[in-house]
Order: structure tokens, then C-alpha cells, then sequence
């Protein structure tokens, strides 16, 4: 017997009607939230990696910049210490005339010893002399020298002296030719001046006295400036000329009786120990020319031996300064570096994975990954898990506050605060502890993932 069921009444229909549609409606509207929050989390992501690239790009680029500019700085330092030793501290052959004084001072913080070399062995009675401080120059010694010769046309002949600032010197020429030619006297101070006088005769610029000589006479001239001198006299006729002159010098020379350190040159090398950071300075004197001698000159080789701790040490505080200057540049930058922005928050941007709107499993995957277990939650834990995903889209920077190895990469039901990382965040949901942050009872612990 058939049974027939009584047609619904239209209040009922409506009912049906009002919660089908309630629901689809319920449904479209958390489809709609889910699919906003998963594109403004693709953007949050999206943004973070733009700024943690630009960030380790640029702690790259900063090494490479401290260690190119500790390189550039021990090449130049480097360059400077060769420029020390091999110029301004490198071996220089020197010249000495008779009765000569020479004074030597180099920088002790630079140099530890001088080494003085004869290289003309056959004339003895160098001395060198060393004193912790420049010996006073008071001792005054007078010598006298006559030289009868002949000059060949267009010739010339010199006489080297060393002399110290306030020596004198008077010349007496007597031509004895019979021809009344010109000759040309100068005092040159440098071997580049008499160099010039060599090559145009009639400039007199360079020469500390030019002078063009007849017959007989005197020339006196007093010394501004402690260095070589030559006395020359230059024939430049077709002829050759006689001529006697007499050299009356009284020079100026170091008092030696007080030096602490005395060496004779013979086969061995002098060499004299510096103090450090003492002003050590050394003396070096010739004896008088020998008589008939016409031109005696003692020539010496001057070495400088570095003191290499100062260089090695030198080096590794310039190192260590620059390196410091560019940690404290560095710190500076970090704290006044400014956030890099790809976009607004609003922009639009489209997914890297396909979406699936039919598929309501699919809704929110990026962020809490709902499985078929969870079917057992009613209406309202499930609200409260779409309500928390606003919490979590704060920006999850920083590491976890549990480890501080990890990124915070989940968030917690039903508060929404991301404060540890997923494996963290699971042991407290375990062990039925509460969110770090507002001390919420938890219930369950989701994911975040960062596309």
C-alpha cells in the first residue's frame, strides 16, 4: 500500500530555501576571505624575500668592499715602505773633500743602523763618529792650499770641498800667461750648478759666484749652506793658459770629543746602532789633501738598515683601523638602512600555484592546511581559525622566541599569534601548553606556507 507523503507547505519551502541559501552564502564569504588573505600573505612573502635577498646582497657586497680595501691598503703600505727604504732611506754614494764634516741624521723609528762603506780603499783617514744628539758645530779649522797648473783650451779644472754653513773662503789668482786672455772663476754649489756652467759658461745664475778673472786678484765668498762646493776655473779661448791660485779656507766642523761611538774605516764596514726613537746622528770626517794631491776626494757608500718591526707593526695597525672604520660604517648604514617596498599591500598579484574553486579542501591550504580530520570541529573553532589568520598576517618576522634558530613559520588556535617555529609551536600544543604571547589556552598549531 502506497503511502503518499503530504506535499510541503510553503513556509517550510521558504525555511529550506533561507538555510540552503544561508549557508551557500556563509560559504562563498569564507571562500572570498580565505582567497584575500591567501593573496595578501603571497604579497607578505613575497615582499620578505625581496628583503632578505637585498639584505644578504648587501652584507656581501660589504665584505667585498673591507677585504678589497684592506688590500689596497697593505699594497699601499707596502709601496710606502719600499719608497722608505729604497728612496728616502736607501743606499746613496757620497763625495768628501779635505778637512771635511759631514753631518748624517736619519728617523730611528724607521732605521735601525748605518752602514758606511770606503770604496776607495787606497786613501785612508776617514773616520766616522756617532752621538745621541748633534754635536755642537764651534770648532773652527784653517788650511791653505796653492796649485800652479795649466789649463787646456776650452778646458776647465775643479776643486771639491765640503763646508759647513758659516765657512769662508778666499781665492788668489795670478794668470802667468803671456797672452792677456780671460778666464772664468766660479764657486758652485752642487754638482748640478757647476753641470750648468759646464754646458752655457756665460750663465750666471746657478753659481754662488761667477766671476771672469784677468791677471791678478781675490775673490772671497762665505758659505750660506753646508754642502759640496767647487771651485772651478774655465779656459774657454783657443789658447792654453798658466795660472796659480791659492785657497785660504776657514771651516766650520763638528766637535767630536764627546761621540760614544768611533769607528776608522779599513776592510771592515762601520756601522752605527740607532737608539730608538732617540735623535742619533753621525758624523763623518776626512782628513786634509795631501800636498802635490790635485784633486783628493774620498768617496763613500751610506746604507741604511730598516728597522722591520716598525714596518710589520705599522701594517697590522693600519689594518686594524680601517677595519674598524668600516665596522663602525657598517653599523651606521644597517641603522639608518631604509625598507625596501616592492608594492602596496593592495596591489593584485596572481598566485604561483593554480587555484581550484570548486575544490573547498583547497580554501586557505597556504595557511592552515585543513585536512579531513578536522570535520569533527564544529562551526565555530572553524570560525575562529579563518578570524586568527588576520593575526598571523602581522608580518611573521624574526626567529622563534623558543630556539632562536628557526623562522616563525605557524600560528596557534584560536588566538592567531605566530611567535614560534612549527616544531616548536607543536611540542607546546603537545604537551597542552599556551600561546607565548597572550597565554591563551591553545588547541591546535598550523603552518604557514610561505609560496
Amino acid at each position: 500500500m502506497e503511502h503518499s507523503h503530504p506535499p510541503p507547505s510553503s513556509s517550510e519551502v521558504h525555511e529550506d530555501e533561507e538555510s540552503n541559501g544561508g549557508q551557500r552564502s556563509g560559504q562563498t564569504l569564507l571562500h572570498q576571505e580565505r582567497q584575500q588573505q591567501r593573496q595578501f600573505s603571497s604579497w607578505t612573502s613575497y615582499h620578505l624575500n625581496i628583503s632578505v635577498n637585498d639584505v644578504a646582497r648587501f652584507d656581501m657586497i660589504m665584505k667585498d668592499d673591507v677585504w678589497s680595501c684592506v688590500a689596497i691598503l697593505i699594497t699601499f703600505w707596502f709601496f710606502a715602505s719600499m719608497a722608505l727604504i729604497l728612496g728616502s732611506y736607501g743606499s746613496v754614494n757620497l763625495q768628501m773633500g779635505p778637512n771635511s764634516s759631514r753631518l748624517l741624521q736619519s728617523n730611528s723609528f724607521f732605521v735601525q743602523t748605518i752602514q758606511f762603506e770606503e770604496l776607495d780603499k787606497q786613501k785612508p783617514g776617514l773616520m766616522v763618529y756617532g752621538f745621541n744628539r748633534p754635536p755642537p758645530l764651534d770648532v773652527v779649522i784653517s788650511w791653505t792650499e796653492t796649485h800652479d797648473i795649466f789649463i787646456p783650451a776650452n778646458s776647465h779644472k775643479e776643486w771639491l770641498f765640503f763646508l759647513n754653513k758659516g765657512s769662508q773662503v778666499n781665492i788668489s789668482y795670478t794668470i802667468r800667461s803671456a797672452s792677456s786672455l780671460p778666464l772664468s772663476l766660479v764657486i758652485a754649489q752642487g754638482i748640478q750648478s757647476l753641470g750648468v756652467w759646464v754646458q752655457d759658461p756665460s750663465y750666471s745664475d746657478t753659481s754662488l759666484s761667477w766671476n771672469i778673472i784677468n791677471g791678478t786678484g781675490e775673490i772671497q765668498q762665505e758659505i750660506p749652506k753646508s754642502c759640496n762646493y767647487y771651485v772651478a776655473v774655465g779656459n774657454f779661448n783657443s789658447e792654453e793658459v798658466q795660472i796659480q791660485l791659492k785657497f785660504s779656507v776657514k771651516a766650520l766642523i763638528y766637535d767630536t770629543s764627546q761621540a760614544y761611538y768611533t769607528c776608522s774605516f779599513g776592510d771592515d764596514l762601520c756601522a752605527l746602532e740607532l737608539y730608538f726613537l732617540e735623535d742619533n746622528v753621525a758624523v763623518l770626517s776626512s782628513p786634509a789633501r795631501e800636498e802635490g794631491t790635485l784633486n783628493g776626494i774620498w768617496y763613500v757608500r751610506v746604507s741604511y738598515g730598516p728597522r722591520w718591526i716598525t714596518y710589520f707593526v705599522g701594517s697590522g695597525v693600519m689594518t686594524i683601523l680601517i677595519l674598524l672604520a668600516f665596522k663602525l660604517w657598517k653599523m651606521n648604514q644597517s641603522r639608518d638602512e631604509p625598507i625596501f617596498h616592492t608594492g602596496e599591500p593592495g596591489s593584485e598579484r596572481a598566485p604561483l600555484l593554480p587555484e581550484k574553486d570548486d575544490d573547498i579542501t583547497s580554501w586557505g591550504s597556504s595557511y592552515d592546511s585543513i585536512s579531513n580530520d578536522d570535520n569533527k570541529e564544529d562551526q565555530e573553532t572553524l570560525e575562529q581559525a579563518t578570524t586568527s589568520l588576520e593575526g598571523c598576517n602581522n608580518k611573521p618576522q624574526g626567529a622563534c622566541v623558543v630556539c632562536f634558530d628557526s623562522p616563525r613559520d605557524c600560528f596557534f588556535l584560536p588566538c592567531g599569534h605566530c611567535a614560534t617555529c612549527f616544531m616548536c609551536g607543536t611540542r607546546i600544543a603537545e604537551d597542552a601548553g599556551s600561546c607565548p604571547t597572550c597565554r591563551r589556552k591553545m588547541k591546535k598549531v598550523r603552518k604557514v606556507f610561505t609560496v
